[in-house]
């Protein structure tokens, strides 16, 4: 579900601005000061139910709106937070668990080269992610071996139908295993099969199939992140490359061959892979993605790039993102898409 519109009123008993963000990608900027950050981690927090959080901001109160017509109303009443959610004129009360359950959130904020672990620790971000997609892989590699299919595939299917669902389905099969990860075919049968391994074993092959098309139904985004993520990065990397082990190891290498530690990137490279790596595998499809200030440590060059990038990730898995920037270069040739948070009442000199 979109969110089309935010409200707030009384932000650090000042500001008031409404914004509308009714497209996938929507950029807003604004100079220092204005609460651009505080208001992206104000969203996350509703959509996350962090009552606590919202409790410690001075504001008033806050309107999320929907593409459905229905609003998330906040208010703040002397520290106290009351959530409603209105349709037309029915208001009914949200605890913070059904806060958290309107919208699927992500959440990638400015200070990203470390991160608290679930143990309270603080630990470098790309160690983090690096053992978290070598976990994915670990995971699906022990579990290469097909189940019986939960009835994906009609009985009722003619041979050619079957045939032609087969090779669908092997042409995804092939893209997984450019991931570096594929399912073991049972001793004594082909996939796809041909029309006539079809009529020698129908049941079987109709079995298979279904089998085949829940482990793709399972895998096929984790490979397509594996292969998306590898794309964008090496466009940014200057003199080296970044690949993904059939381990799901993160290697990273220069053009002459010498290999090199994560800890050895710039700066702007490490964020360049968080912020990606954090889109690709954190970002369920349909869910929203904030992101605050993804400008920090890059070059204008690839300042400029970032845009492309992230409205072709929202076509693909159909996601919403909201990136706070105060960067011109970001934001580049996609005005359309920006939204600037001026408030009428603030002094704020021209730009």
């Amino acid at each position: 579900m979109m969110i089309k519109s935010l409200y707030i009123s009384g932000l650090f008993n000042e500001y008031e601005y409404n914004l509308d963000i009714s497209v996938p990608l929507t950029f807003v900027h604004s100079p220092n000061g204005l609460g651009k950050s505080t208001l992206m981690r104000m969203l996350y927090a509703a959509l996350k139910g962090d009552v606590k959080y919202l409790s410690e901001v001075p504001f008033q109160r806050m309107d999320i709106g929907f593409e459905d017509d229905t609003v998330m109303i906040i208010e703040n009443i002397g520290g106290q937070i009351s959530v409603l959610m209105q349709r037309n004129e029915i208001r009914m009360p949200l605890t913070p668990d059904e806060m958290a359950d309107v919208r699927d959130t992500v959440y990638i904020p400015p200070v990203r080269l470390a991160i608290r672990k679930r143990d309270g620790h603080l630990a470098p971000t790309l160690e983090v992610y690096a053992q978290e997609l070598l976990e994915q892989f670990r995971y699906v590699k022990d579990h290469s071996e097909l189940v019986p299919g939960t009835g994906s595939v009609p009985e009722d299917l003619t041979d050619g139908e079957l045939e032609f669902l087969a090779k669908d389905l092997k042409a995804k099969l092939d893209f997984i295993k450019d991931a570096g990860f594929e399912p073991d075919i049972p001793a004594g049968m082909k996939f796809p099969p041909s029309r006539y391994d079809i009529q020698k074993d129908r049941a079987g092959y109709i079995g298979l199939t279904a089998s085949i098309s829940d482990y793709v139904r399972r895998n096929y985004v984790l490979a397509e992140s594996v292969i998306i993520f590898k794309d964008i990065v090496n466009e940014f990397l200057v003199d080296k490359s970044i690949t993904v082990s059939d381990r799901g190891r993160f290697e990273i290498s220069m053009n002459n061959g010498t290999a090199l530690q994560l800890q050895r990137l710039s700066s702007g490279e490490k964020q360049i892979i968080i912020m990606f790596y954090a889109l690709l595998f954190h970002a369920e499809p349909g869910s929203l993605v904030i992101l605050d200030e993804p400008e920090i440590s890059l070059h204008v060059s690839w300042q400029q790039k970032l845009g492309r990038y992230f409205n072709d990730i929202c076509r693909v898995r159909d996601i919403q993102m909201i990136v706070a920037t105060h960067s011109p270069q970001v934001i580049h040739d996609m005005w359309d898409s920006a939204r600037e948070l001026r408030p009428s009442n603030a002094r704020v000199p021209d730009v």
